[in-house]
């Protein structure tokens, strides 16, 4: 190991890009070191929290490799070769983000660490949807901001709220879901001691950049950025701004290429699927249709969340581009209340009987077809009348997974600004009873697949061994799978006929067919 360290002061600088303020010490450290990142997370919703303190420094000394610099004058950037670890939380967006983060900058000569103590620069991916998940960010934020190494705050947290990140991290750079193309110049003043801000809003597609998949089996293609809802409790769009679809010839090229890398699965993922193509001139079963004829026999695509207001003009034509044996029979619609009262309150721009026709029509079509949702409790001025509403909603649909939230009020929305809150210990209590209710419905949907045989595609090695997906996009574990794989790895992108002999709430449980 090298150490080079700069125990005098630095040149101030500053790079500021979109709203925010920012600082920086521009210091001519000598060493540097090679790396790269490894992504982590914990699926859709996935959060940590590490413990922390509030502290970094740009002068400290770091222990590097030796590895290719320019040190000249106080005005010339300096160029290193580093070890940078990656790291990345929330939707399959934020992990798509942070796949391609890690790509550009291993294409641009650096290399991934494994964890933040080989590292010379860490980079974590946020997301900020909800209270709870915001402070478990800040908590990661801090932990990381403590150490030695430089740190890159990303993703939707530093564009929604970079004060409360500035706070959080003082000298940490920042970039929003919109800087991805900026990624190496952010890094590489890191690494120089310049600290950037740039939480500008782009119109660049995030389709054809190198990436490193979390998952060899999976590949992961936003087909937008942005929406257009105006829903008064996100954050998101505070983040990600108005709807960019990107081109489905773009998108085809992306998933043959996913096709080609390996991938056995394919998922089409964006702030709200329902509105793509709106602002281009198409729409999403005509993209769906197109990957489809796309890639080949054996591969699967699973069409991500789409907003229920969009429904109506695609619903019919949807289900048919569902019909295909290669596209997973799986809808997310999420319908937020079941009181239309509320979701107009919500700004949803759909009514509980738009959600009713949307899954009676799928089972209609697709008897097993998978059914999720999300559902909000304790949004300002619910009363007790209109959560039972909700309750009915589930009990007459029984969606067969309810992703449920205690409203939090997100900084910088409308519904954060109302004084007629819902007190906390009701939103509480109603989120502890539609708990129990969630739980019965999914495990009653679950308990309907036991004894079910039938082709099921492996996608992915988790600590409770590897995990599976059948033709509704059920998560199938192998019985008796020992954890982190259990010897199974080799059935990764593998398809194998199994057979369902046990389930529970979110998964169900089976053995390999003779």
């Amino acid at each position: 190991m090298t150490r080079c360290s700069n125990s005098g002061g630095g040149k101030k600088g500053t790079i500021t890009v979109g709203r925010g303020t920012t600082t920086g010490t521009q210091n001519r450290n000598c060493g540097t070191g090679v790396a790269v990142a490894n992504c982590t997370g914990s699926g859709d919703n996935g959060t940590d929290s590490s413990s922390s303190s509030n502290s970094s420094s740009s002068n400290s000394s770091r222990d590097r490799h030796p590895a290719s610099r320019l040190c000249g004058g106080a005005d010339r950037e300096v160029s290193v070769m580093a070890r940078i670890f990656v790291e990345a939380y929330g939707c399959s967006a934020s992990f798509a983000d942070s796949e391609m983060i890690s790509g550009i900058i291993r294409n641009g000569g650096h290399t991934l660490a494994e964890d933040p103590s080989q590292s010379d620069l860490n980079l974590i991916v946020t997301c900020s949807v909800k209270d709870a998940t915001a402070k478990r960010m800040l908590h990661r934020i801090k932990s990381l901001g403590a150490a030695d190494e430089p740190l890159v705050v990303a993703g939707c947290l530093p564009k929604a709220e970079p004060r409360t990140v500035q706070r959080a991290a003082g000298t940490a750079s920042m970039m929003g879901p919109g800087s991805i193309g900026q990624t190496l110049s952010i890094v590489q003043s890191a690494l120089g001691g310049i600290r950037t801000v740039d939480i500008a809003d782009r119109q660049e597609p995030k389709v054809g950049l190198p990436k490193v998949r979390l998952n060899p089996a999976v590949g992961i293609i936003e087909i937008a950025s942005g929406c257009m809802s105006e829903c008064t409790f996100c954050q998101t769009k505070l983040a990600k701004g108005g709807l960019t679809s990107y081109r489905p010839g773009q998108i085809v090229r992306q998933a043959k290429s996913e096709v080609a890398d390996g991938c056995k699965e394919i998922w089409l993922t964006s702030t709200d699927n329902g509105c793509y193509g709106l602002d281009i001139g198409t729409d999403l079963p005509e993209l769906v249709d197109a990957v489809s004829d796309a890639v080949p026999d054996g591969c699967m695509i699973r069409v991500g969340m789409m907003n229920p207001m969009y429904m109506p003009k695609i619903r019919g034509r949807l289900l048919e581009s569902l019909k295909s044996d290669k596209v997973y029979k799986f809808l997310h619609v999420p319908v937020q209340s079941g009181s239309d009262r509320v979701l107009r309150e919500m700004a949803r721009g759909h009514t509980a009987d738009t959600f009713r026709r949307v899954v009676g029509e799928a089972r209609r079509m697709f008897p097993d077809i998978t059914i999720s949702t999300d559902v909000i409790v304790g949004f300002p001025s619910e009363t007790e009348s209109e959560f039972e509403d909700t309750a009915r909603l589930l009990w007459e649909t029984t969606p067969d997974i309810v992703n449920l939230s205690k409203y939090s009020a997100r900084p910088g929305t409308d519904a954060a600004e109302r004084p007629d809150r819902v007190d906390p210990s009701e939103i509480k209590r109603r989120s502890r009873v539609m708990t129990g209710q969630v739980a019965r419905i999914s495990e009653e949907s679950n308990r309907r697949w036991i004894g079910w045989r039938g082709p099921v595609l492996f996608d992915e090695l988790t600590e409770s061994g590897i995990r599976g997906r059948n033709h509704a996009y059920k998560p199938i574990y192998l019985a008796g799978g020992a954890g982190g794989g259990g010897g199974q790895e080799h059935l990764l992108g593998q398809w194998r006929t199994v057979r369902i002999t046990g389930s529970g709430r979110n998964y169900l449980s089976g053995l390999i067919a003779a």
